[in-house]
């Protein structure tokens, strides 16, 4: 499938700043409050590639960033139940079919979901912090962990996954409120377990992206390290910043640009 890669030929200096510029306030704003994609994704975009090649790209770009988010929860992923590591195939395996998945899709059909994906993950990212507040209090259930329990556990993160590996923003909310209902009550724990399967996810996604020639190199790999510099050093300014503010950038960011696009569309 054709997906539009020359536009990436003769990357500009200010192109290539804007890019990075976009991955610094990203990894930033993941260490303090996530959907940093809302911020890279439609930047590439903005900047000429083609939006599968935009998706992918950023998907490639972020996803180191969460070795560090790992690293940073080690502790707690040690703790972790046995059971609740299994979640792990089905990331994986999810990961791959939404890949494949977008890969199959035309570039036009993704350009017309675009928009509705962007409101999605806005409105998922709007309510993050009510339900993590609701997570912090939630009784645990209590349910006993059989066979059917644990069939629609692993049947939920296939489906984050598949959702995850096609598109991604707003995996992490999703993902939280899933280990909630599976019964999983330390908010610790379960931004630990929520990492890793994003991991997992964003990295057999991002393999399969590579191998099939769908990421824009260049623009990756300054990504890449901004990025990783933002999670460090833009985080210490979100945090002075305030996290409310810095989600409520993010979420005016997600509605312009579904408005923006959606009127495009029109």
């Amino acid at each position: 499938m054709h997906f539009g890669l020359e536009s990436a030929s003769g990357i500009s200096a200010w192109h290539m700043l804007l890019a990075m510029a976009s991955a610094f306030l990203a990894g930033g704003i993941n260490s303090v409050a996530g959907g940093g994609t809302l911020i890279t994704f439609p930047v590439l975009m903005g900047l000429g590639l083609p939006a599968i090649v935009a998706n992918t790209t950023s998907t490639v770009a972020i996803w180191p960033g969460s070795l560090g988010s790992m690293w940073g929860f080690r502790s707690e992923i040690r703790a972790i139940p046995p059971a609740m590591r299994l979640l792990a195939i089905p990331s994986i395996l999810g990961g791959v079919l939404g890949a494949f998945l977008l890969r199959s899709t035309s570039a036009a059909a993704f350009e017309r979901l675009v928009p509705f994906l962007i409101l999605f993950a806005t409105l998922l990212f709007t309510v993050q912090a009510p339900i993590q507040r609701r997570l912090k209090i939630a009784p645990h259930s209590g349910a006993p962990r059989g066979r059917k329990w644990m069939a629609g556990a692993l049947l939920a993160q296939l489906a984050i996954g598949v959702y995850g590996g096609y598109f991604g923003a707003g995996m992490s909310i999703m993902m939280l409120t899933a280990l909630a209902f599976m019964g999983m009550e330390d908010i610790l724990q379960m931004s630990a377990l929520t990492s890793l399967l994003s991991f997992c996810i964003n990295g057999v996604a991002s393999i399969l992206f590579v191998a099939s020639h769908m990421v824009v190199w260049p623009y990756a790999l300054g990504m890449m390290v901004a990025a990783v510099v933002g999670g460090y050093a833009a985080a210490g300014l979100a945090r002075k910043i305030g996290k409310v503010m810095v989600r409520r950038f993010v979420i005016a960011v997600g509605f312009s640009i579904a408005a923006v696009l959606l009127i495009k569309m029109l």
